[in-house]
């Protein structure tokens, strides 16, 4: 029998020094979002099923949870991606004609966690930029995602950069159904040389040699002269090629620390991305801090088919991969009824200090605080000391 107060596989609480982390970095990255001239939207948590997976794909329907609207009688889904709700709000409510900065934070649920110690309730912070489709607006996305965890006290960053126009021009007219697309895109993400060399088996030749290229075309920008001599000289791959080299360049100039790699068969993350897409890594890790790209046709299926670019990321993550913060500083002070001495704790707060007050009979509380200093009485002055 299960005790009451245990939660579901892969959904934790959040306690107070990893929540004080989550929130600090929230408002820090939200706030450098503004400096970009970014504005902050909130969508709901949940909305009618069909405008939620709108466009999206098969993969995030399996990960969304859906209920029975009581109200209505029409299944609502409880968004497991922001960015589909966010092209909406671009296309539906704002409905501007000229370029559009939007950033937003919130849960999201999944259905099945990502990886082994993933939760299914991530905090998703992300960051779109909707009507320009140039690449300026692609570098400005990735230049936010860098400062962004950088802020967040993480280094060794390696920028990985890809396009989903490759494989598309890989495929170029071969009569292809969506459902073995699907699995080709679902191969070359786990790099199964073996798979795609099946699901291929059938493929023109031509196609089926660019196929089993791809998963070998990861490394550092001698990839993009070496995927253009293997690679079919099809329009897409070739724009995208230049496009890579493009971002790279300059990225490397504002950001010479960053490492930066390609890898074309990235098929991971969000199956909507239509241009460069990217992922960021701290060095030697595995999975990705961030992922981020074009996806000129999100907001298609609500009537508008703006350029779009963007990114997001999970906080909780994120801290968990961030250096571990010290305790706040704090001043300890006796619970008292003293005028004078409530009126220095009060005149302290305000000046933005954290005063920690000892109720009656506890002498030490707030273990998330490292007091540093005490607020005592000398010479009937409530003053501070060093502890």
């Amino acid at each position: 029998m299960s005790s009451a107060w245990l939660l579901p596989e892969h959904i934790a609480d959040v306690l107070p020094a990893e929540a004080r982390r989550i929130e600090e970095l929230r408002r820090t990255l939200l706030d450098m979002a503004r400096g970009y001239g970014f504005e902050l939207v909130q969508p709901p948590l949940m909305e009618h099923l069909d405008s939620l997976l709108s466009g999206t794909g098969q993969a995030l329907d399996l990960r969304t949870f859906k209920l029975v609207d009581q109200l209505s009688g029409r299944t609502l889904g409880v968004r497991a991606d922001t960015t589909p709700q966010v092209a909406r709000i671009d296309a539906h409510l704002l409905n501007r004609s000229g370029v559009t900065r939007l950033s937003y934070c919130g849960p999201v649920l999944h259905t099945r966690p990502q990886g082994a110690q993933s939760t299914r309730e991530p905090l998703q912070l992300g960051a779109e930029i909707y009507g320009h489709a140039g690449l300026e607006a692609d570098l400005e996305i990735q230049e936010l995602a860098l400062d962004g965890l950088r802020a967040a006290g993480i280094g060794g960053l390696v920028l990985d950069l890809a396009d989903a126009r490759i494989l598309r021009g890989v495929l170029g007219d071969a009569p292809i159904s969506a459902a073995l697309r699907a699995d080709i895109a679902s191969a070359l993400a786990g790099k199964d040389a073996s798979r795609l060399a099946g699901l291929s088996a059938e493929l023109p030749e031509a196609t089926r040699a660019g196929l089993l290229a791809l998963p070998r075309l990861f490394g550092d920008v001698a990839i993009l002269a070496q995927a253009r001599s293997v690679l079919p000289a099809h329009p897409l791959i070739l724009a995208a090629l230049d496009d890579l080299a493009w971002l790279a360049g300059h990225v490397a100039k504002a950001s010479p620390e960053v490492r930066i790699g390609f890898d074309l068969a990235d098929m991971g993350g969000s199956g909507y991305y239509s241009g460069p897409r990217f992922a960021i890594y701290a060095d030697g890790a595995t999975d990705a801090l961030l992922r981020g790209g074009r996806y000129d046709e999100v907001g298609a299926v609500f009537g508008r088919n703006r350029p779009a670019v963007g990114f997001s990321t999970d906080l909780k993550a994120l801290v968990a991969s961030a250096q571990s913060a010290t305790r706040r500083l704090a001043v300890r002070a006796p619970w008292s009824e003293d005028d004078a001495s409530r009126a220095a704790i009060r005149h302290l707060r305000g000046l933005g200090e954290t005063v920690v007050c000892m109720l009656p009979g506890h002498d030490h509380e707030g273990e998330e605080f490292e007091c540093d200093r005490e607020l005592v009485a000398v010479g009937g002055q409530w003053v501070l000391r060093a502890l």
